[in-house]
């Protein structure tokens, strides 16, 4: 009898433990804009020339997987958001725009998208935890005046998804550009007024 109670008391302790690390382990999404608010980049009735290049940190690792993640995310973002009704990728440092002033080539619109963060993040004995990580992306968007080229706003776009006991790989690194696009850009908002 004695021996049966302890079970008990040792599986309850077990079930209490699980569910709190199956809690701790759910996964949150964080993403700020700054300066906030951003009125929508979107317009799903424009044609626009979308620039994207990378600014890494001196230490970044696995840099040809990352720009992989972001390309893929982008095309992926542009081709099924309905941000525009036409877009265009091109990889393209923001030093070489000088040669598409004036150009004959028509975009209502031309933005540069800078990716200055995307990957998955660890962090061992966080306050909220032992371990706490997800995905992190970062980006620096800037949209340009026609047909000047000259930025008429820039912001930057902190995307996290995560939480304590979170361990995730690169796997969902596309779709995360996809959501922090999504969260930067507003294509759902994006209807011409």
């Amino acid at each position: 009898m004695k021996t049966l109670k302890r079970l008990h008391f040792l599986l309850i302790i077990l079930f209490a433990a699980s569910a709190s690390l199956i809690l701790a382990g759910c996964s949150t999404t964080v993403a700020t804009l700054n300066p906030s608010p951003q009125k929508p980049v979107c317009e799903r009735t424009s044609s626009a020339l979308v620039l994207w290049d990378t600014q890494w940190r001196q230490n970044q690792k696995d840099i040809a997987e990352r720009e992989f993640a972001a390309e893929t995310g982008l095309r992926q973002f542009l081709v099924h958001s309905g941000c525009f009704a036409q877009a265009e990728l091109r990889r393209m440092s923001l030093k070489d725009l000088e040669p598409l002033k004036g150009s004959h080539e028509r975009f209502d619109k031309v933005i540069a998208i800078t990716v200055r963060e995307i990957g998955p993040i660890v962090m061992l004995f966080s306050t909220d935890g032992i371990i706490e990580g997800g995905t992190e992306v970062v980006l620096n968007i800037t949209e340009y005046s026609q047909p000047e080229l000259s930025p008429m706003r820039q912001f930057s776009v902190n995307w996290f998804n995560g939480g304590g006991f979170v361990i995730k790989g690169v796997e969902s690194l596309p779709s995360d550009m996809q959501e922090a696009l999504r969260v930067g850009m507003k294509p759902d908002e994006g209807q011409k007024r």
